[in-house]
């Protein structure tokens, strides 16, 4: 017996020899697919529904998809297209990395929250901190609320899964001893003005290292930051706007960051007159020997050494933002200035990060209310 639909989507029910009924319904690319019942009406039923989800949409050969090409085709079709080439490097290097070895061949529409919670304890078992665990469960949850609006999926499999909860990030600062310590160490170094900008801007490494000339006002005592330095895996070195609409701001310089501006753009003014015609000349207020972009791993290596000059414990180069937010909180600053002056997308991640000043805030609260009544 046949049964038609409006529209170019058909279907038939019939009984097969082993008794059971079948219900078979034409699917996009010349295909057909079945669905088995013990009686006539439970396929008709079957058939129905099917014919609706095709009308709807639904891709009814999903369950022949697996959860890698699935992901597969959510990161080139939903993900590439919408976020930064740097964040689409670190959703795909996920994918490929932690997940599609792991549950890549199971089939979509058979993946388990059990499956996922697995996939969780496995990669602990491998060394991966609680918070990678965590972000890989970030990116699978938006990568399956994906297949729930593309109805590939009825649910989120994400959501009877629990991650590890995630460790708060170490942060290693220098005391203000130590930056004192640090800068003066780095007199010499032709980093210096890096690292005074670094400590006392509170400056990504990006933005440093994507800073012209033609942002810095040495006389005004301000600098604009408008880009950033990236190295992307397939196109190298690139300059790539702000992370964040805030993140474009205009930052007023202490006066130290002012001399050691003029003192390093002394240096590389004589540094471009040796070169001659070989200089690139990128208006790069840091730069490499020859005026290019300077690789931000090459940048590492030089802040370690640096580091151990001044006889410091080694700390990452994103610290140095880390150190300069304490220090200016530590120092009583309000955490809006803060927040503007790191380029926070919000003043909550700000007191967020820096919550461990919250009890230096509270005791400088108390003695300003006690010089205000005369305790």
């Amino acid at each position: 017996m046949g049964t038609k639909r409006r529209g170019h989507h058909e279907g038939m029910v019939r009984q097969r020899t082993d008794g059971r009924w079948e219900a078979r319904v034409s699917i996009p690319g010349g295909r057909t697919k079945s669905y088995y019942a013990k009686t006539r009406r439970d396929a008709q039923d079957k058939l129905r529904a099917a014919l609706r989800d095709l009308d709807a949409g639904v891709d009814l050969a999903a369950d022949h998809q697996t959860v890698a090409r699935f992901l597969d085709r959510w990161l080139s079709a939903s993900v590439k297209p919408a976020v930064r080439t740097k964040t689409y490097e670190g959703y795909e290097s996920i994918v490929r990395v932690r997940v599609v070895p792991r549950i890549g061949r199971v089939p979509l529409d058979r993946l388990t929250a059990l499956d996922l919670q697995a996939l969780y304890g496995r990669l602990q078992q491998s060394g991966l901190s609680n918070r990678s665990v965590h972000h890989t469960h970030r990116v699978l949850h938006r990568a399956f609320s994906q297949a729930v609006r593309w109805q590939l999926l009825p649910r989120n499999p994400c959501d009877g899964a629990t991650p590890p909860r995630p460790e708060r990030a170490e942060m290693r600062v220098l005391g203000r001893e130590q930056v004192a310590a640090f800068l003066d160490a780095t007199r010499d170094l032709p980093a210096h003005a890096l690292y005074v900008l670094a400590v006392t801007t509170g400056m990504r490494q990006g933005e440093l290292l994507g800073l012209q000339w033609a942002d810095v006002d040495l006389d005004a005592a301000r600098l604009a930051v408008r880009r950033a330095l990236q190295r992307q895996n397939a196109a190298g070195l690139v300059f790539v706007e702000p992370k964040t609409s805030r993140s474009r701001r205009t930052i007023l310089l202490s006066q130290r960051a002012v001399v050691a501006l003029r003192e390093h753009r002394r240096r590389q003014l004589e540094d471009r007159l040796l070169s001659g015609a070989a200089w690139q000349d990128h208006d790069l207020v840091f730069a490499n020997p020859s005026g290019g972009p300077l690789d931000g791993s090459w940048q590492r290596a030089l802040f370690k050494e640096a580091l151990r000059r001044a006889e410091l414990p080694a700390i990452r180069f994103h610290d140095l933002r880390h150190t300069a937010a304490t220090l200016l909180l530590a120092q009583g600053v309000h955490p809006k200035v803060v927040s503007e002056m790191l380029g926070h997308a919000t003043i909550t991640l700000t007191l967020d990060t820096y919550s461990h000043l919250v009890p230096v805030m509270h005791a400088q609260a108390a003695a300003a209310m006690d010089a205000v009544l005369g305790a």
